[in-house]
């Protein structure tokens, strides 16, 4: 699913779904171990599901990126994916 994000200075990525029944926010809450693609690097996230001031900048960021959103940005949950450090395959 594509999914607009915030960069954060630390490498984390924020993003919030648009509605509480989005299948891929729902499947964070569950599974929070997750994998995005920027470009063409793929790399391996874990997912913290945010709230109070720190969800409402991230809201504000996502606004601010990608200008006037549709009413229900932010409806549903909001994410801080922080990146995971990957692990060189051993031979």
């Amino acid at each position: 699913t594509a999914v607009g994000f915030v960069e954060e200075p630390d490498g984390s990525l924020l993003v919030a779904a648009g509605s509480p029944a989005s299948a891929w926010a729902a499947n964070l809450l569950v599974e929070p171990a997750c994998h995005g693609t920027i470009g063409e690097e793929r790399r391996a996230y874990r997912a913290e599901e945010i709230e109070g001031p720190e969800r409402a900048r991230a809201i504000t960021g996502l606004i601010l990126r990608y200008g006037t959103p549709a009413e229900s940005l932010g409806a549903g949950p909001a994410f801080r994916l922080r990146p995971v450090a990957s692990v060189a395959p051993r031979y």
